[in-house]
């Protein structure tokens, strides 16, 4: 039983937008949406029709946002690749770009470079079921792959979505989660840890919810993605499902840093996330030193 080998794709190769990792293309921010607070939904688009037609990227990869005269940061990307011409990005406001992007508005232009990393194995995903388990930001990457399969739905088995917040004001998404709890192909439960006067759902840690989902050990993938110290919890609850270990998915993307490899910020063990993950399968990141 084995893990996906090491990539050998040089990270240059990774970049579909132009030949050049370290150039950031220009982008125009086409829509905002407040979810929260804290976070917020930027579309993006390239303005360079060439870089646009050739942006081609995988769920669970992320791009490099600049703020021109502040910084760049790495950001997962959230919409769904089944969707051209723009993409999606779920920010939080916690530091200079974060906060400098918050204070764009719609028209204003930022910097992208990448996609960079390795994303979900969304096609041996096809003809499986699929149970997809996020905490609190990290529904940002998920919310992609969720939206893919949507896209793809008559290519995969049951659909189960886990999803814990802190409180109700803080689920990302909620409008998208009100139409999938309508549909009879995809299994929803959302859990808050602090409920308030409105709050009708579970309420508990997201490792709570195994209780109430039936998962098929030999034909199921799952994907994880969260704060860390969720991940060794619910892999142990994937376990306890005989779910194998080459089949569990997950996405350290809090480790990214500059998407190249470079910087070495984001060695892992004998591995750098921004190119050998962040997306990993479970076998992988046993082998990993400080992963899980």
């Amino acid at each position: 039983m084995g893990g996906v080998p090491r990539s050998t794709i040089a990270p240059g190769d990774r970049t579909s937008a132009g030949v050049n990792p370290y150039r950031p293309w220009p982008a125009r921010i086409t829509s905002i949406i407040d979810l929260t607070p804290q976070e917020k939904l930027f579309e993006l688009r390239l303005i360079d029709e060439g870089a646009r037609a050739a942006f081609d990227f995988d769920s669970g990869q992320f791009v490099e946002l600049s703020i021109f005269g502040v910084g760049e940061a790495p950001i997962s990307i959230s919409s769904a690749p089944s969707k051209q011409g723009f993409i999606e990005l779920c920010v939080r406001n916690a530091g200079d770009v974060t906060g400098a992007l918050h204070r764009k508005q719609c028209g204003d232009v930022v910097g992208l470079r990448g996609p960079f990393g390795r994303g979900f194995p969304f096609e041996e995903m096809k003809g499986h079921d699929v149970l997809l388990v996020a905490g609190g930001l990290g529904i940002a990457p998920l919310k992609s792959l969720i939206n893919h399969i949507h896209d793809d739905r008559h290519d995969f088995g049951n659909v189960t979505i886990l999803y814990g917040a802190r409180s109700p004001a803080e689920i990302l998404f909620r409008y998208q989660f009100d139409g999938w709890k309508h549909r009879d192909d995809f299994d929803l439960i959302l859990t808050v840890d602090h409920p308030d006067d409105t709050w009708e759902g579970d309420v508990g840690l997201v490792t709570r919810l195994f209780d109430k989902i039936e998962v098929d050990p030999a034909n199921a993938f799952g994907a994880i993605c969260g704060p860390p110290v969720m991940y060794k919890y619910v892999i142990a609850e994937m376990r306890k499902k005989d779910m194998d270990v080459d089949r569990i998915y997950v996405s350290f993307e809090r480790r990214m840093k500059c998407g190249v490899g470079k910087c070495g910020h984001c060695g892992v063990g004998h591995q750098y996330t921004c190119i050998d993950g962040p997306v990993f399968n479970y076998w992988e990141a046993m082998n990993l030193q400080e992963a899980i």
